[in-house]
């Protein structure tokens, strides 16, 4: 059987802005509950407009290691405030700039503790201006190192991250170097070489991070019991059986009926944006190659050539 995964020969070494880019594509192509996705947009932000934010900051990603992570950071958030003028993607790129710092010589596993630890307070600075320009919703305020404030503190991103480790997943990343989203690109690369495809990969993925962690956007507009539910659906999910068997696609739709039923505030964002990272993970080193079958086959017909389907699940 030809491996899924290295179904064609690898290409030159990818850059970091291509990594990035298709990273962003493939991530809101994926029919994930609750995310905006082909044919599923919000009222304030499409999918033309994600379309829209992963090319504009792929040049921008492409620098992070002329400009330094904070700088990249706030460049590519002002590149995607002119570009569509909404909050697509500000905690993918806090994601996405210290792994496009890692040198292409090394695995990004070992990389990024490096690239994390040589961070400083003008790092900070950066990403503070970058929170506040693109303005997500439901920040609050806290006792110490609020972005709010007048001045960014005097801390590294680091630093600054750990205080928000407990109640934010990307935050923790910071700490943690970035073991959820490694564990995201193995998820990935794992149901493509058990013969998914890549949305399915994706899809399956995001469910097993969504079980695992309550999702720190939903906690921030909806309270932690709220996420706490929605983890406990995304369990439920995928304890009902394997992605293309029918009681499981019924269970997907409704769970993102929920997902959605309250204004879109159930949108697990934070999720995705460890889904972003995670395939940028797999196309930097190149685990995964493109062009790659992206949605499910179902009797010989591609997906996106079907009359007969239900959110992309045939």
């Amino acid at each position: 059987m030809t491996d899924p995964v290295r179904s064609t020969p690898p290409l030159p070494h990818p850059s970091c802005g291509a990594c990035a880019t298709l990273a962003c594509i493939w991530e809101v192509s994926a029919f994930k509950p609750g995310n905006v996705y082909p044919g599923a947009d919000f009222e304030n932000a499409t999918c033309a407009d994600f379309f829209t934010s992963a090319a504009v900051i792929g040049p921008v990603m492409e620098q992070v290691p002329v400009l330094g992570v904070g700088k990249a950071v706030r460049n590519a958030v002002e590149a995607t405030q002119l570009a569509v003028g909404a909050n697509t993607n500000l905690g993918t790129l806090l994601l996405l700039a210290p792994l496009a710092a890692v040198p292409a010589s090394r695995p990004l596993v070992q990389g990024v503790a490096g690239v994390l630890g040589a961070l400083g307070i003008v790092d900070t600075q950066n990403i503070y201006e970058a929170i506040r320009l693109a303005a997500p919703g439901a920040l609050g305020t806290v006792a110490s190192a609020d972005v709010n404030a007048p001045q960014s503190p005097p801390l590294t991103p680091v630093e600054v991250m750990r205080l928000a480790a407990q109640r934010d997943l990307v935050a923790r990343q910071y700490v943690n170097q970035f073991e959820q989203v490694f564990e995201v690109a193995d998820q990935i690369e794992c149901g493509m070489r058990e013969g998914l495809a890549l949305g399915d990969s994706i899809v399956r993925a995001f469910l097993v991070l969504l079980a695992a962690f309550p999702d720190s956007l939903i906690a921030r507009k909806c309270g932690a019991p709220v996420a706490e539910e929605a983890t406990r659906r995304a369990a439920g999910v995928l304890a009902a059986g394997r992605l293309g068997e029918s009681v499981v696609d019924n269970a997907i739709r409704d769970f993102d009926s929920w997902l959605r039923s309250d204004g879109h505030r159930r949108n697990p964002g934070t999720s995705a944006d460890l889904v972003a990272a995670g395939l940028f993970t797999l196309l930097r080193e190149q685990r995964i190659n493109w062009p790659v079958r992206f949605y499910r086959e179902a009797r010989g017909v591609r997906i996106e050539e079907s009359e007969d389907c239900d959110l992309g699940f045939c």
